[in-house]
């Protein structure tokens, strides 16, 4: 396991990224797309070679791998600090071979009870069938967590920063309980690229949805994993790896959209931030009950404090609790109307994003589940956008606010 670095002042991904340089075919300064799902060999020993994993630079087959995943792998690998990676058509293509890889049946899990609803689904509905089992529990207290432990756990399940609730894991101390128990720890780090670097507070395998922050355009859906060489081989392997058989591979012309996209995420994070705590405060100091990491009234806003790289800043996700679902719907399409953002799923867009959680990226988690872990009807997600002048948006959507009757 790598030990935290303080305030991660020794690791700096976006430099990470900017170092890397790679030359087009043709002496292009973007790397050339390899649009082929095939590929042809001067000898039969070679493509042999090529299909046992013995020919270094040969491609077989797109879904094995393509030259333009490999410089997106290589380049998240360096974001992440990790060894390598292997980027897939989705975050649920990432999220779900990993699990499947490191369980079987008769296997348990022990997941943060607030993550995205679709990992929620896969691990309280699929995973069953096949004989893996999972306990969902308050990822904030590290005594729940070990508790939950028993003789089949294989994995420690987590968001760096819950969807939607907005919940900071201590990546650090669930690290120490895997190591006691001999377990992996999976952080799924979509809502905190570049602030937060998991790995190197001892996670061991870090997952992203690139569809969000990374890409950053709303055009793309991809997903990546990155960990060990030797874990990424294994999902990878031609026999029994997750990733090469259930086929979630990532087409390379995405990849390379992506990897252009990638080059900005430190100026893009940077603005995410600044405009989300801009706002979080703002509304906060309006009375509103807001929930934003880098708010002092957030429970983990210490924790988290000193889990970032400040540079990149908490985020630029935040909820409000607006009191019911009638007015949430109300202020969001109201907000929409005033060109202010767009009523739809997802996040990371330029434009800021809001939904209602549990009617939408939650909805596959039942009612009395939602109530329990405390989704709120009232509960809105926004994902700040890049506006520039933040006090602007601010009076338009405190006045869509006022008109509803919500301030």
């Amino acid at each position: 396991m790598t030990l935290k670095l303080k305030n991660m002042k020794d690791f700096n991904p976006a430099d990470n990224i900017q170092d890397l340089q790679y030359f087009g075919e043709f002496g292009g300064v973007n790397p050339s797309i390899s649009d082929s799902s095939t590929y042809t060999f001067l000898s039969a020993k070679t493509m042999f070679d090529t299909f046992e994993g013995n020919a270094e630079g040969c491609y077989l087959y797109s879904r094995h791998s393509s030259p333009s995943n490999l410089y997106l792998d290589k380049a998240l690998a360096a974001m992440e600090g990790t060894e390598a990676a292997n980027v897939s058509a989705s975050g649920m293509g990432a999220i779900t071979p990993t699990l499947l890889q490191l369980c079987g049946n008769g296997d348990h899990i022990v997941s943060s009870r607030t993550i995205y609803g679709g990992t929620y689904a896969f691990l309280k509905n699929f995973t069953p069938r096949l004989g893996i089992k999972t306990t969902f529990v308050d990822i904030t207290k590290l005594n729940v967590v070990e508790a939950a432990i028993n003789a089949n756990t294989k994995v420690l399940y987590c968001e760096t920063v819950s969807n939607p609730l907005l919940e900071v894991a201590d990546i650090s101390g669930l690290a120490k309980i895997a190591i006691k128990h001999g377990l992996k720890l999976v952080v799924d780090n979509t809502f905190s690229p570049l602030s937060v670097a998991p790995v190197k507070m001892g996670a061991d395998i870090v997952i992203h949805s690139l569809t969000k922050y990374i890409n950053g355009s709303s055009d793309t859906v991809g997903g990546v994993v990155c960990a060990s060489r030797e874990f990424i081989n294994k999902l990878k392997d031609v026999n029994s790896g997750a990733s090469m058989l259930l086929g979630p591979t990532m087409d390379s012309l995405r990849s390379a959209s992506v990897m252009k996209n990638l080059r900005t995420l430190h100026i893009r994070m940077k603005q995410h931030s600044h405009n989300a705590l801009y706002l979080a405060t703002k509304f906060e100091n309006d009375g509103l009950k807001v929930v934003y990491p880098g708010l002092k009234s957030h429970p983990s806003h210490d924790l988290y404090e000193t889990m970032i790289n400040p540079e990149y800043g908490f985020g630029g996700m935040m909820t409000i609790d607006v009191g019911s679902i009638e007015k949430a719907n109300e202020l969001m399409e109201l907000m929409q109307e005033r060109n202010l953002g767009y009523l739809a799923v997802s996040l990371g867009f330029y434009k800021t994003l809001f939904s209602a959680p549990g009617t939408s990226t939650s909805s596959e988690i039942p009612l009395e589940e939602q109530k329990e872990m405390g989704l709120t009807d009232g509960l809105i997600r926004f994902s700040i956008g890049l506006d520039n002048d933040m006090e602007r948006t601010y009076q338009a959507m405190r006045t869509c606010m006022s008109e509803i009757g919500v301030l």
